[in-house]
């Protein structure tokens, strides 16, 4: 046989055997990759995915944690996988996009070692205030940090986390000085908050909305695009500042050398899982708006998150290291 026969022949084969693993999948047991602890938002989500996947499927899909490095470890072992459909997994904005701007160097590439299939949820970020600031709207908070540049201070958990990233665009949009106070963790930082040692902070909803429903925090604004379904009274940031728009995102990615047919398959599955009636009721419990994508769509998104946080971060000589 001819060289060209043989290559073209072998190419067919490669071809015809991506398409039927496409087919098939999940064919075996598949593991979904949570880069962080147990108990965590993107653990959540890997469960109620894998398990409607599972009963849908009749297959196993097993969720395993692997924390670490502020979900790279995680993220790294999802990149370097089989790209046979054994292996798929779920991230953040951290791991997927802006620790590309906040680190010098990392163990993979994710433009390049990772598929986005598609983007699970959304998560509003709330801005809120501590009762004793005296404001109830983003306008007075912005005319009070106006006339005291550098009084007042907000509390953030991690470099380069949305609630920074927000906060850090709120004062280069509104042209005002407010002074960050990082914390650990957010329960921390919403202790702060009621206590009366920060000001201010955008935090998960998920994780302050007691507060607001208790009535010892003042709710200004949510991050996302749109008014959040579950906090319809609150407006959005961009109502007052059309370019902050920002919300903590999971989305389900692959090893990059996952054959397209294979991916797209994965993608429709997650996809249709998402979209399910009782899962977006599930997930919008925990203040999780379901958002899911095509592959196309998650990838130019996650370019976009880039494109949206990188000036604020180098501005702001925002650093994890």
């Amino acid at each position: 046989m001819k060289p060209f026969i043989r290559t073209t022949v072998a190419a067919l084969a490669f071809l015809a055997a991506g398409i039927a693993s496409s087919q098939d999948w999940p064919s075996r047991t598949t593991t979904v990759v949570n880069p962080f602890s147990a108990g965590t938002t993107t653990d959540t989500v890997a469960r109620v995915v894998a398990d409607r996947l599972q009963k849908k499927s009749g297959k196993a899909f097993v969720v395993e944690s692997k924390p670490g490095a502020g979900g790279m470890i995680g993220t790294a072992f999802i990149a370097k996988a089989p790209a046979d459909g054994s292996v798929i997994g779920v991230s953040i904005a951290g791991p997927l996009v802006n620790n590309t701007l906040l680190y010098k160097s990392m163990s993979y590439d994710p433009f390049k070692d990772l598929v986005p299939l598609t983007l699970g949820v959304r998560q509003p970020c709330l801005l809120v205030a501590t009762k004793s600031l005296g404001v109830s709207t983003v306008a007075e908070l912005v005319a009070l940090l106006k006339k005291n540049p550098g009084k007042y201070n907000y509390a953030y958990v991690g470099n380069g986390s949305l609630g920074h990233l927000v906060m850090a665009m709120l004062a280069m949009k509104s042209g005002t000085e407010i002074v960050p106070v990082m914390y650990a963790g957010a329960g921390q930082a919403i202790t702060s908050i009621m206590a009366g040692d920060v000001h201010m902070a955008c935090l998960p909803a998920q994780g302050v909305i007691g507060q607001v429903k208790a009535g010892t925090v003042v709710p200004l604004a949510v991050s996302t695009a749109e008014r959040a379904a579950l906090l319809p009274q609150v407006p959005a940031l961009r109502e007052s500042y059309p370019d902050i728009v920002g919300s903590a995102w999971i989305g389900f990615v692959a090893p990059a050398k996952t054959s397209p047919a294979l991916a797209d398959r994965m993608s429709k599955e997650i996809g249709a899982v998402l979209r399910d009636p009782e899962v977006v009721s599930i997930l919008e419990q925990q203040m999780m708006e379901p958002a899911a994508n095509s592959r196309e769509e998650f990838s130019k998104f996650m370019r976009d998150e880039l494109a949206r946080w990188k000036p604020v971060i180098e501005r702001n000589n925002i650093s994890a290291e």
